[in-house]
């Protein structure tokens, strides 16, 4: 009897020792499931501020657009084509509700800023102007800040497609539903930012 109670008692004390190491192994990937999902949420968060961060610069530029249009319309009255081409590129640009709309819209904008800069070469007088000068720096500022922003969200897509792709957070991001994001790609023709040096 005494034996089998030894062996009971040793029994027991294995069969604790392995559920304790369960319990504990449960914890550990309770606790690591948790922090990778945290960490894709977080990622995931990074991507869409980092494409808010290009909408406002998009917006910004859009928002000088008609201080532009007004000051080289008191040059150039008789230049409505490019006025009207700006103002329904700046509406499509407000309009758009996905990133590659907004880059549709961009570069449509842009190119009717291209042939706004290219009317303002046939008035000295307006190139000289105080406020165009300081609309075209602004206007500069702009396409860097726009640059940046699109380098800044392809950057926070590239580390969060990695953690949707990398073993072992793929196992969460499938569980729960992370896909990988689009880079941004410009179109063929928008390799170049609109002009805007004199």
């Amino acid at each position: 009897m005494k034996e089998f109670d030894y062996l009971m008692k040793k029994s027991k004390g294995i069969l604790l020792g392995v559920l304790g190491a369960l319990a504990l192994v449960v914890i550990l990937v309770v606790v690591w499931g948790i922090s990778a999902y945290n960490g894709l949420v977080n990622a995931e968060q990074r991507v869409h501020t980092q494409e808010s961060n290009i909408e406002t610069q998009l917006q910004r530029r859009s928002d000088l657009i008609p201080n532009l249009v007004n000051t080289v319309k008191g040059y150039a009255a008789h230049e409505e084509e490019i006025f009207t081409a700006l103002a329904e590129a700046r509406a499509k640009l407000s309009g758009a509700s996905s990133l590659e709309e907004m880059d549709e819209a961009d570069s449509e904008l842009s190119s009717a800023l291209n042939r706004l800069m290219v009317i303002v070469e046939n008035y000295p007088d307006l190139k000289a102007d105080q406020n165009f000068i300081g609309l075209q720096d602004e206007l500069a500022g702009t396409e860097n800040r726009i640059a940046q922003a699109r380098r800044d969200y392809n950057e926070a897509v590239q580390e969060y497609n990695g953690k949707v792709r990398r073993f072992p957070s793929n196992l969460i991001a499938g569980m729960f539903g992370f896909e990988q994001a689009d880079l941004f790609e410009s179109d063929e023709g928008a390799s170049s930012v609109p002009e805007v040096s004199f």
